[in-house]
């Protein structure tokens, strides 16, 4: 498996708190903060969760 650049790109503000929640575990706290993550299912469950905040590139290495 490879890694994920995930990367927030809308504010999380009037979104449920367990989206928010999410970002957080992510580590996502803040506009235009990048992480790259492992790609498991359990990163991959985060990501679809609020995907609608978040813009996912997949690096190959």
């Amino acid at each position: 498996m490879g890694t994920l650049r995930v990367k927030l790109v809308r504010s999380p503000i009037d979104f449920p708190r367990d989206q928010k929640a999410t970002l957080r575990a992510l580590k996502l706290t803040k506009m235009n903060r990048e992480r790259e993550l492992p790609d498991n299912p359990s990163v991959r469950g985060m990501i679809r969760k609020v995907e609608h905040l978040v813009q996912i590139v997949e690096v190959k290495e």
